[in-house]
């Protein structure tokens, strides 16, 4: 059964600019297996204009809260908590007839795997048409052209003729692209983007993410942009946010996080990543160990289990005390700040260069 209540003691958002808050976001899912903690007491904010990056590996709850932003779980085995505020509209309480209204129109989400978000039984132009005809109340000649329109921008060859295939006629790139075409068919105000270009080759990723930014220009739209291609979230996105297991555990300004990160883990992705101008002779550095399980995730910081640097903090923090995550440019760990800085100096930074 779906609980679906305000969190008391959230923090209260940063400031009015704010067009989408989360606050203290818990959503857990029931199984036979038990309770998968996928996100657990996740903040942020993003304003209009701007684009907040997502980064983690698979399982550290990036497309749960998006999803969750939409209101798409699965109300008979999902509880959420928290809070979530649009434009000054809670979600979190909101009904599905409220919800359904703001969905492609004022919020929208470009899908992981096209292949699933697409139906089989209807055209993509009619797929596309539709909320369009819905949210705008345009005439079914005025949704076609408006669908026509958006398939050329995103770069479908031949529009006008690929408006009345269906889903299977198209290749797997030009079904991400017709993805991305649906998402932005009504000028969304608050996009969500999950891992949009990851079918595609590198002249229509380039076209994807300027159209993007277009979008974004011409309209204010926030814009949530979840990629594991790094290089794309420093060319995308202002504000960063690496989850790990459910946690926030760094956040920041792009330049700030990606420059000088703080946290073991976010030197992890950066010490794995390879680099063009890096020496193609040296070893990358992958994180040890794998992911922990959300039925019973590690306690303290959920990290802690294939971090190197437990050793250096003192006592049992790191398996024992959540380690908080403050406003701004904040890491959610234990080292203090000059052993992050001392680490990241004689550690880390010789591995980026």
């Amino acid at each position: 059964m779906t609980t679906l209540t305000k969190t008391e003691d959230a923090p209260a958002p940063t400031g009015p600019e704010s067009f989408l808050s989360v606050r203290d976001l818990r959503v857990q899912f029931s199984t036979e297996d038990g309770i998968v903690k996928a996100v657990d007491g996740l903040s942020f904010d993003i304003e209009r204009g701007k684009t907040l990056g997502i980064v983690g590996e698979s399982g550290s709850g990036k497309s749960v809260t998006n999803l969750t932003i939409l209101g798409l779980h699965n109300p008979r085995s999902t509880t959420v908590d928290g809070e979530i505020v649009l434009d000054g509209k809670e979600l979190v309480t909101a009904s599905d007839k409220e919800l359904e209204k703001l969905r492609g129109n004022k919020m929208a989400m470009i899908f992981q795997d096209p292949l699933t978000a697409l139906s089989p039984y209807y055209t993509v132009g009619r797929q596309l048409s539709e909320p369009y005809m819905k949210h705008m109340g345009a005439s079914k000649k005025e949704a076609k052209d408006r669908a026509i329109q958006m398939l050329e921008k995103v770069g479908i060859p031949q529009p006008k003729v690929r408006f009345d295939d269906y889903p299977h006629q198209f290749s797997g790139g030009m079904r991400q692209r017709a993805m991305i075409a649906m998402a932005l068919m009504c000028d969304p105000e608050l996009l969500i983007a999950d891992e949009p270009t990851t079918a595609l080759d590198v002249t229509v990723q380039a076209q994807i993410l300027d159209l993007l930014k277009d979008l974004q220009q011409e309209f204010g739209s926030a814009i949530i942009f979840i990629t594991h291609d790094l290089g794309v979230i420093a060319n995308m996105a202002d504000d960063l946010l690496v989850m790990y297991a459910g946690r926030a555990v760094e956040r920041g300004t792009v330049k700030e996080v990606l420059g000088t990160p703080k946290h073991p883990y976010t030197w992890g992705l950066l010490s794995s990543m390879p680099r063009l101008d890096g020496d193609i002779h040296q070893e990358l550095t992958p994180i040890p160990g794998t992911p922990p399980s959300l039925l019973n995730p590690p306690s303290g910081c959920r990290f802690n289990p294939r971090c190197a640097y437990t050793d250096k903090v003192e006592g049992d923090l790191c398996t024992t005390a959540r380690p908080p995550l403050a406003d701004g440019r904040a890491a959610a760990c234990h080292l203090t700040a000059e052993q992050k800085q001392a680490i990241f100096i004689d550690e880390i930074q010789p591995r980026l260069r």
